[in-house]
């Protein structure tokens, strides 16, 4: 199957709601690409812009190479091209060059380009990482902003002049003056999508910073009311989006800001409440406790 250009994977994942999955795991933690495979046939059903395979929703820091690969031709295997595949890529820029060209020998159509591994950095270091696993491959490159990889405006700017392939910025920080620069600066260079945990609640005014999409973990076990959420937000229909955070947006963070991690334990008991379990997360990662998960299934219930 042919690779999709960067500029069309680019365009296409920002003209609709993503889906990030989450990665499927036994009892004994192994990868289980059957179920995995199950899952996004059912996601994709529902018609996402894009979906993104060992992402931080999909538990990539804690894959081996070789499991890396095995999750990402999984994906491709089932998303056969119906929409773009964007792989997760990380670690320290030797890592991540090899983790970028893995996934394009394994059929993916772009890379997410997550934080270096610990380290804080400069401007300068952080780019020459960006550029060095953009030069690496082929693949359309959407740059991860977070954590200890935060460029700024005029950073981001040089690597797009240097990096014809670098086509997308994910933001998961939530400096509103910041994504102003970026985009005042950028324009429509660069697809913009929204990062933060629970991306629901910044998108409504991100859509004013030209962040067309957001990455979606709720998608992995209410799809109807994800794609309704991102509806009413593109519409500006401001009543139907505070409606829909009172009513489950804000009651899903509390119990997700409980415990660190929970941002991807939460998705998994959230497939465990609907009847379609994914199993557990791995460590340091811990499950949601009985009590919390059976919150989560009523808070759920009747949405999906």
């Amino acid at each position: 199957m042919k690779t999709m250009d960067p500029g069309e994977m680019a365009k296409r994942v920002g003209e609709g709601l993503l889906s990030f999955p989450v990665t499927h795991f036994g009892d004994n933690l192994e990868f289980k690409p059957k179920p995995y495979q199950a899952h996004i046939a059912w996601l994709l059903s529902y018609k996402p812009a894009g979906l993104f395979a060992a992402g931080g929703t999909g538990e990539f820091f804690s894959l081996t190479p070789t499991e890396f690969c095995a999750v990402v031709r999984a994906a491709v295997t089932q998303t056969a091209k119906q929409v773009p595949l964007v792989a997760g890529c990380g670690y320290g820029t030797a890592m991540a060059k090899e983790f970028a060209q893995a996934a394009e020998e394994a059929g993916a159509d772009g890379i997410l380009l997550l934080p270096p591994y610990l380290v804080g950095a400069e401007q300068a270091g952080l780019a020459a990482h960006v550029e060095a696993v953009c030069a690496a491959t082929k693949l359309g490159v959407i740059m991860y902003n977070r954590d200890n990889a935060v460029l700024d405006d005029v950073s981001l700017e040089r690597l797009c002049h240097r990096c014809p392939n670098l086509v997308g910025f994910k933001d998961g920080v939530g400096d509103i003056e910041r994504m102003t620069r970026i985009y005042a600066r950028l324009g429509d260079r660069l697809t913009y999508i929204g990062g933060l945990p629970t991306a629901e609640t910044f998108a409504l005014p991100y859509l004013e910073l030209g962040v067309t999409t957001y990455s979606s973990a709720i998608f992995n076990f209410l799809p109807n009311f994800a794609l309704d959420f991102y509806a009413a937000v593109r519409r500006r229909d401001h009543a139907a989006v505070f409606a829909s955070l009172r009513e489950f947006v804000l009651p899903y963070i509390q119990i997700r800001n409980r415990r660190k991690g929970y941002a991807v334990s939460i998705v998994k008991a959230g497939m465990k409440a609907i009847g379609r379990p994914a199993g557990p997360v791995r460590p340091p990662l811990t499950d949601l406790t009985e009590a919390e998960l059976q919150e989560l299934t009523k808070l759920i219930a009747g949405r999906s």
